[in-house]
């Protein structure tokens, strides 16, 4: 019986790990966004006229990715919270001879909820971030007369 409740629990011990290597890469991004936040504060300090109207709108969507950033993060750490909580609920049913699936079965279901909100989050910052770097049409179409 406990091995097959081993079995049962390598799912959401497979959707940790998918976890912890979201949260690395988010948190790899976010700390380069962190970085790029205290250079642009650096440049408000210097700049004036237009070129502080650029660092201002950019300090604002630096501002954006980071909260975007760090709620995904927050998300994701409660995600893996409730996985682990499935996988407790899980043993506790076997050791203890309780009737814990639907309690289980919900930990899961939130766990999954969070982690597909927490990704949405991360789509939304690289969308961001993405459109933030648009190059210009008129300038791909000066390249490619050189």
């Amino acid at each position: 019986m406990i091995a097959q409740t081993i079995q049962l629990a390598l799912t959401p011990v497979f959707m940790l790990v998918a976890i912890g290597n979201i949260l690395n890469l988010l948190s790899t991004r976010l700390a380069r966004i962190v970085d790029r936040a205290r250079a642009l504060q650096e440049k408000h300090q210097t700049t004036t006229g237009p070129e502080h109207d650029v660092v201002v709108q950019e300090i604002r969507l630096v501002d954006r990715r980071i909260r975007l950033g760090t709620s995904a993060i927050r998300l994701l750490v409660i995600s893996g919270v409730f996985v682990g909580a499935t996988v407790v609920l899980l043993f506790l049913e076997e050791t203890a001879q309780l009737s814990l699936q639907l309690a289980a079965a919900g930990t899961f279901t939130l766990a999954l909820g969070m982690l597909m909100t927490g990704l949405v989050l991360f789509l939304l910052e690289t969308q961001i971030s993405a459109a933030a770097l648009r190059i210009p049409r008129d300038l791909l179409e000066l390249e490619r007369e050189i």
